[in-house]
């Protein structure tokens, strides 16, 4: 991860040392809430003097306060404006106050980029804008966006990415390669998830390879979110998915109303491999609509059009390491 000389002069210029610098730098970028096991983690360090000289700097120069959650521990807020302006980060929403569920989403962000430190993060609105607007040359009207209505007689602003997960480009042999990220909030509760994918789902279809990680705590909730990408990213991007769908409903309606006589070898195979990639909520409710007449042929194969091109999907679910102490029982330590 590549941090601009300048912010990290800016920040040393405010008494930190290169490491509590490079440090800042990511939870201000990424998170605006950081815990003592983070800290530790990246200075590779015990609790102690490194840990006592951070915080005493941040709290002597009021650009950050400490949070306590019940069951949670202590959770440290960057939240100086001064700071976040020598970052030209002055407006991120990392420095407001939060709710704990919003901020346990960021705790999360923070450990997933610690994590991929050697990677390259499209860390700001205008360098996602840059990269897919100017290199890919991806028209505004594709990427997700909010609008914002300030006073009245403003003008609206329009935001894009505004949910702030973290992206990066990896480069490989032939070409560099996104990956987009997902944190629920909620991992029993997948709803938040379908929302996020029918806004990106229009950038999703102008891109011939993509890389997607659900990343979470704990898995109880990846087959269910795998399940939920197939059936509304995968499927209706891959070449003549319509087509397949409708034979599919119409080898499945011959088998069970036993039919067999209409079935030939060929069919049995397909519908072995189609029920694997046809499974899912979406694709049953579609089945039952279509065998009683209320979902139409022209319906699906507007679904499932596809975009005339082969796309190369990537979904993978991103268990984050668990923490090796609860940050209560570090501080405890010290």
């Amino acid at each position: 991860m590549k941090i601009a000389p300048s912010h990290l002069d800016a920040l040393k210029a405010l008494g930190y040392t290169d490491e509590e610098s490079r440090f800042l730098y990511l939870v201000a970028t990424h998170s605006g809430y950081f815990t003592a096991r983070q800290f530790l983690a990246f200075s590779d360090a015990h609790w102690g003097k490194r840990t006592n000289n951070l915080w005493h700097k941040l709290e002597s120069q009021k650009h950050a306060r400490i949070e306590r959650f019940p069951l949670s521990g202590p959770v440290y807020h960057l939240f100086s404006r001064k700071l976040y302006r020598q970052l030209e980060r002055e407006n991120i929403r990392n420095r407001r106050a939060h709710e704990i569920t919003f901020i346990k989403r960021r705790l999360a962000i923070l450990d997933f980029v610690m994590a991929h430190a050697d990677c390259e993060f499209f860390e700001t609105e205008p360098d996602k804008l840059k990269y897919f607007c100017g290199t890919l040359g991806i028209s505004k009207n594709f990427l997700p966006s909010k609008l914002y209505v300030g006073r009245a007689g403003s003008r609206p602003t329009v935001r894009h990415f505004v949910d702030k997960f973290p992206m990066l480009l990896t480069t490989g042999n032939v070409s560099s390669v996104v990956t987009f990220t997902y944190f629920p909030e909620d991992e029993l509760s997948l709803a938040d998830f379908v929302r996020h994918l029918g806004e990106y789902s229009p950038l999703f279809r102008q891109l011939p390879d993509f890389r997607f990680l659900y990343v979470a705590r704990n898995g109880v909730g990846f087959d269910k979110a795998r399940e939920l990408f197939d059936s509304l990213v995968r499927v209706p991007l891959e070449p003549n998915a319509s087509d397949d769908l409708l034979r599919y409903f119409r080898v499945r309606l011959a088998w069970e109303e036993k039919q067999y006589s209409m079935l030939t070898d060929a069919d049995l195979v397909f519908r072995n491999q189609a029920r694997g990639r046809f499974r899912g909520g979406r694709f049953e409710a579609m089945y039952r609509g279509w065998r009683k007449g209320t979902i139409h042929a022209e319906r699906i194969c507007a679904e499932f059009a596809g975009t005339g091109h082969a796309h190369a999907i990537r979904f993978g679910p991103y268990q984050l390491k668990p923490a090796l102490a609860r940050d209560d029982e570090v501080a405890a330590e010290g």
